[in-house]
């Protein structure tokens, strides 16, 4: 199974969550960004190059947040982060937004992330996870 990296993107109270822009049947919903990690590459190291590649944005990896989930031959795994650099933009989304832990049950996510949500707003009003 491959496995993939998505980033809770950390400021202050706020997370940042993207909208998808494809594949068809979920566009307009909105996910952690990130990707698959690659050959050679750790978990930490594949979810940094994604942040830059996909929003142009330096950021510290922290750990594990939520569990495992398993999507088709796909395996994601979520991690906090702090941004550290640059000013996010979705080269590959249709949008980006940053949402407070009241909000997470607002958004319509991604099924495959919509399990994060205790964890995201654990992150967000408990110790932080970087």
């Amino acid at each position: 199974m491959a496995i993939v990296v998505a980033g809770a993107v950390i400021d202050g109270d706020k997370l940042l969550i993207a909208q998808r822009a494809t594949p068809a049947e979920l566009a307009g919903q909105w996910e952690l960004p990130g990707g698959k990690v690659a050959d050679g590459e750790s978990e930490p190291q594949a979810l940094a190059r994604e942040l830059r590649e996909e929003l142009g944005i330096d950021v510290e990896v922290g750990t594990r947040l939520g569990g495992d989930v398993v999507v088709g031959n796909l395996v994601l795994h979520a991690y906090g982060a702090r941004l550290c650099g640059g000013v996010p933009h979705p080269h590959e989304h249709l949008a980006l937004r940053w949402v407070t832990a009241d909000e997470l049950d607002t958004v319509e996510w991604v099924a495959a992330d919509g399990g994060w949500i205790p964890a995201l707003k654990e992150a967000l009003v408990g110790p932080r996870p970087v």
